[in-house]
């Protein structure tokens, strides 16, 4: 069931939220104060002071939060799915279901319509019946419409204040959907030439980020530019924006945070939040005085924004292994931190992680580790893990060796590569590893 309500953090405070078992893809934050957080593990954190409660019920990494219409949460994730959790809920219900991944979600600000973008190139429009504030009947019936025009991913998706929708795609496009007499249809007004991958919508300007670092402004009805924010960085991953203080936060794959005034279209501050990979999300606090930043590591974090120019970056204490300089390890350990580590654990026990633990793999039938939510391929699999299957999988790809199943593409091309990992595998999964 949903949790509701927390403290929000102190502003002056830096904060850690630790738990999750994978890097963190999305973040939003309830005009309470309610952090939520969304991972690669494929669950949901609710967030009270810096403990969560965890919300399972997708099937793949959850990439996409909406929680505008709080204590309504919308979540969408790698299993094609936009689910809505809701504090009166035993279980999640599922809104719609797209033919690729869910890349993000925006309801409108009525709260009449909620858009998702998928993965399969369409949004999808889909009109609430009953309101996602009621908290006496949590809406069951929804009626989607698929709205068709780009020519690749839709990577992101948003409504201006008058509940116009506008969307974006890897096809390099910004695009403004405006009904006629045959229902919705799109016009596109931003040409960029790399793909797009977010964008925040307000009544008078779009800012948008790509993959080749640029970060613009533009008018909503003719896409012309109002400022270009773009630095040497790239790409760029995630935006957020806090109204009352008129601050757009930017966050790229380098690992930096710039926020932007946007009174004056003017960077106030740029800041490197992450010393390793980048940011991929980002929200802020309901008084605008803390930026919350998700990345490659596990953990959230809370910058209070007034001292961003004066606080170190993270310092690496407590790093995770997958963050390791890779020419510092031998090759089986190098090969499981490339292909297999961000899914998978090596110890006894439970693990928030994406995958099953690999303790004990080693004779272990495919599908059969307690308290773990297999795929109908591996649940009942004759598999036996060994030498040799193991070797198989990577091969030829989890894809191909079990089709079906929830693992992603992963080949190891290089017998001694996968003979290295093996090794690596029979020492580490025993408690042996050194």
């Amino acid at each position: 069931m949903l949790a509701c309500c927390a403290s929000p953090i102190a502003a002056q405070e830096f904060t850690t939220l630790k738990g999750h078992g994978g890097p963190v893809m999305a973040l939003a934050v309830s005009d309470a104060g309610q952090v939520a957080s969304a991972s690669f593990d494929n669950s949901v954190g609710l967030w009270l002071g810096g403990t969560a409660t965890w919300q399972e019920g997708h099937d793949a990494a959850v990439v996409s939060l909406d929680y505008s219409q709080a204590p309504a949460l919308l979540s969408g994730g790698d299993d094609f799915r936009v689910l809505l959790w809701h504090p009166d809920l035993d279980q999640p219900i599922e809104v719609t279901k797209h033919l690729g991944k869910v890349s993000d979600i925006a309801v409108s600000p009525d709260a009449n319509y909620i858009a998702s973008a998928g993965w399969d190139g369409f949004v999808q429009l889909t009109t609430v019946v009953s309101l996602l504030q009621t908290t006496d009947t949590p809406p069951s019936d929804f009626v989607t419409t698929v709205l068709e025009g780009h020519q690749s991913n839709v990577t992101a998706v948003g409504f201006a204040p008058d509940a116009t929708l506008y969307s974006a795609s890897s096809d390099g496009t910004l695009r403004i959907w405006e009904r006629n007499t045959e229902g919705l249809r799109p016009r596109t007004i931003v040409r960029h030439g790399f793909g797009i991958n977010v964008l925040i919508v307000e009544q008078d300007w779009i800012a948008y980020g790509a993959v080749d670092g640029g970060t613009r402004v533009i008018q909503p009805d003719t896409g012309a530019q109002i400022a270009d924010l773009t630095l040497d960085r790239r790409p760029i991953l995630a935006l957020a924006y806090h109204a009352e203080t008129a601050q757009l936060a930017v966050g790229d794959g380098h690992g930096y945070i710039m926020i932007v005034d946007t009174t004056r279209w003017q960077i106030a501050r740029d800041f490197r939040a992450m010393r390793h990979g980048p940011v991929w999300a980002l929200a802020f606090s309901p008084d605008g005085q803390t930026v919350y930043a998700g990345g490659l590591d596990d953990v959230v974090y809370a910058w209070p924004v007034a001292l961003l120019d004066e606080l170190e970056s993270p310092d690496g204490s407590g790093q995770r292994s997958f963050l390791r300089d890779p020419e510092t390890m031998p090759n089986g350990e190098r090969q499981f931190m490339r292909k297999c580590s961000i899914c998978h654990a090596l110890t006894a026990g439970s693990s928030r992680k994406a995958g099953p633990s690999l303790y004990g793999v080693f004779g272990r039938r495919a599908g059969t580790l307690p308290d773990y939510r297999y795929s109908d391929t591996l649940d009942g699999s004759d598999i036996i893990w060994t030498e040799t299957t193991i070797d198989a999988l990577f091969d030829t790809g989890p894809d191909h060796y079990i089709p079906g199943s929830k693992m992603p593409m992963q080949v190891i091309a290089r017998p001694e590569d996968r003979a290295d990992l093996i090794a690596f595998l029979k020492s580490a999964t025993t408690g042996d590893a050194k």
